[in-house]
């Protein structure tokens, strides 16, 4: 297993360390700190421990009236773990703003399938019909959800799929959603930007928690 530089090593822009590999072990451990891989096809590896870190509460989870409307609506259907690897594809596929490539390279695709296997890597899917319309996928660990990236192919397709997520974070009494880095939609949802030390704080217990680990 990798060893890791303490988090508070990491410089403005919350990178810490290069080098090292995806497997099971490293990422679990990785996520234990509060790191998690980020990086393009042809660089090595990179691990970010961001300061400050963008999460979301439980609790703290807005829905507007036409997000519950739309929830309520009959044509959709939730599901949790049904579509891992159709929602991590579309995620690596789907054009996002002001990006010209993803960072969800063949080679993370196949580490967090391999997380999925073992229980760790999860998705929630909004489907209507047969079609998968919204989704998010990331990593359970110790009660904290460590969400990796999301898809709408309709309008709110991965704010539903974000409720249905939170649905569950209260149903377990998850401590937290990780969503790493500070955007403008997360904000409008309920998500706030806390110091390092008070998100590891939070996220600190032994490495590997299975109970939360549903397969």
């Amino acid at each position: 297993m990798i060893e890791f530089p303490d988090p508070s090593l990491a410089n403005e822009e919350g990178l810490l360390a290069a080098g090292g590999n995806l497997e099971p072990e490293t990422l679990l451990a990785a996520y234990s700190r509060g790191i998690f891989p980020w990086f393009s096809e042809g660089d090595p590896v990179l691990w970010w421990s961001p300061d400050p870190r963008m999460v979301l509460f439980p609790d703290d989870f807005h829905i507007s009236r036409r997000l519950q409307r739309r929830l309520n609506q009959p044509q959709y259907r939730f599901s949790w773990d049904e579509a891992f690897d159709d929602v991590i594809q579309i995620c690596a596929g789907i054009p996002r703003e002001g990006e010209s490539g993803t960072w969800i390279i063949p080679e993370m695709i196949s580490a967090y399938g391999r997380l999925h296997e073992l229980g760790y890597g999860h998705s929630v899917e909004v489907w209507e019909g047969d079609e998968l319309v919204g989704g998010i996928y990331g990593v359970l660990l110790n009660r904290v959800f460590f969400a990796e990236s999301m898809f709408s192919k309709q309008t709110d397709g991965s704010k539903m799929a974000l409720a249905r997520l939170v649905e569950r974070a209260r149903q377990e009494q998850w401590k937290l959603i990780d969503c790493q880095f500070h955007t403008a939609h997360l904000e409008r949802l309920g998500a706030r930007k806390i110091g390092r030390a008070e998100f590891l704080a939070v996220i600190r217990q032994p490495p590997v928690d299975r109970l939360y680990s549903n397969k």
